[in-house]
């Protein structure tokens, strides 16, 4: 690990020391997890599509805390663009607890947006959730946030670790961002590096109708994540502190534009890191869904439209599945979007 990386991650470490200890408090709960697994395809009209590989009940995580009961539905669907190939990978797993001991299940759904090739994405599809549980994840019905975040923190670094061994052993120097979320009990965990985003929509008011008195949206697009672009000051500082340039076109050395990703071999030592920003929130009654999508995605779409897009469509009683399709179509075939375009849209369902 470079220099830069160490100090940033060192800082991500200390924040978590300072911050108070938060606990949800489950006692009570009593979680029933359906698994499910889903792949995303294109049929012979080029739409996209998603099959279920091994679907073992439901496309749903019943969740009951605190005598409120939710249901936690997702899907996700992607489209390779104009580009020859399909760069990106992403996870869903509604039961993501996997072999690893535990009274609280969690999910966990993520998008890797790779470059230069898709070895870096898929390398963190297989690796990263192993090595945030390896790194203690904690999962007994107390969450503590801070000992989770440090995991995610851990994990992300394990991955990137691995990755550059593996990339250096076979000669390639593909790179990738990455947006994951994991939702222990009823918090949510955000991680991010690069361009991919996170957008939750929220009520205004705790009332769960979705329509303001003027007949509009009454869901507000929060973006959960923090864009890592070379041309950022904070990110420029720490590209030149390590030697590199950031070029006129706002790409490191003229040709990377993000400045933080799994892999990128060669530009490791020039300030690229893999050290993510961890936020956290609890989920309420105002918490509707989020979107996880690639910087494809949001090329075309702004939050607040692909909030609208996707609440207009729940609202007409689509499931879940189709929504996704319909999003990443409409990015692709309506609004142009040109590069590889991946979505995953969570819902909250209260009861």
């Amino acid at each position: 690990m470079t220099d830069s990386a160490k100090s940033i991650l060192e800082e991500e470490t200390s924040k978590l020391e300072t911050k108070s200890k938060r606990s949800a408090d489950v006692e009570d709960a009593d979680v029933a997890v359906k698994k499910f697994k889903t792949e995303a395809v294109a049929d012979e009209t080029g739409d996209c599509t998603s099959r279920n590989l091994e679907a073992n009940g439901d496309e749903e995580l019943k969740v009951i805390r605190r005598g409120v009961q939710f249901e936690i539905e997702a899907n996700a669907a992607e489209d390779k663009g104009s580009r020859h190939t399909m760069e990106d990978a992403w996870v869903l797993l509604l039961d993501a607890s996997l072999d690893f001991p535990g009274k609280l299940r969690c999910a966990h759904f993520a998008i890797y947006d790779g470059h230069g090739g898709r070895l870096a994405a898929e390398h963190a599809q297989k690796h990263l959730h192993k090595n945030v549980l390896s790194a203690g994840l904690p999962r007994e019905l107390l969450v503590d946030v801070k000992a989770t975040k440090k995991a995610i923190l851990d994990g992300f670094r394990k991955t990137d670790e691995s990755l550059l061994q593996e990339s250096s052993a076979g000669g390639w120097q593909d790179g990738a961002t990455a947006v994951c979320v994991w939702v222990l009990g009823q918090t949510v965990f955000v991680a991010n590096i690069g361009d991919a985003k996170a957008v939750v929509a929220r009520s205004l008011t705790t009332d769960k109708s979705t329509n303001n008195p003027n007949g509009g949206s009454s869901l507000k697009a929060i973006v959960l994540t923090r864009e890592h672009k070379a041309i950022y000051p904070q990110e420029r500082a720490r590209i030149q502190k390590a030697g590199g340039v950031v070029g006129s076109n706002g790409r490191l050395q003229g040709r990377l534009e993000v400045s933080r990703a799994f892999g990128d071999r060669q530009f490791k030592k020039l300030g690229v890191i893999a050290t993510p920003d961890v936020h956290s929130f609890e989920l309420t009654d105002r918490e509707h869904f989020i979107i996880l999508g690639c910087d494809g995605l949001w090329g075309v779409f702004g939050p607040s439209d692909a909030v609208d897009f996707v609440q207009k469509l729940l609202k007409d009683g689509l499931p879940v599945a189709s929504i996704s399709r319909r999003l990443v179509r409409e990015a692709i075939r309506e609004r142009r979007c040109k590069d590889n375009c991946t979505a995953i849209i969570i819902v909250f369902k209260p009861k």
